[in-house]
């Protein structure tokens, strides 16, 4: 639907990476939707993965999306999230840690 598939990984403090639940990004999506518009173009799709259009700002959107689930208690303080591009043939691209 979008023209950018996104990966939405949780990075623990081992280093260990876990797809971010689909109901924890629509969560997101959805708390966006009324208050920041530039995130509406975004689609929750699966576990760790997100549809975004090209006017969503990356590097704004991996902080906004740690924030979230960090207030919401799904991110513990020593996680983070790793986004990025999930390039035509399957690959990742650009990681935003």
């Amino acid at each position: 639907m979008f023209a950018r598939r996104l990966s939405i990984q949780r990075i623990d403090a081992e280093g260990g990476r876990q797809p971010c639940p689909i109901a924890w990004i629509d969560n997101f999506a959805m708390r966006n939707f009324t208050n920041d518009p530039v995130f509406d173009d975004t689609l929750p799709v699966a576990d760790g993965v997100l549809e975004a259009g090209t006017r969503v700002p990356l590097e704004r959107l991996r902080p906004a999306m740690e924030d979230w689930f960090r207030r919401k208690g799904y991110l513990k303080p020593d996680e983070r999230l790793e986004v990025e591009e999930i390039a035509a043939n399957g690959q990742s691209g650009n990681a935003l840690r």
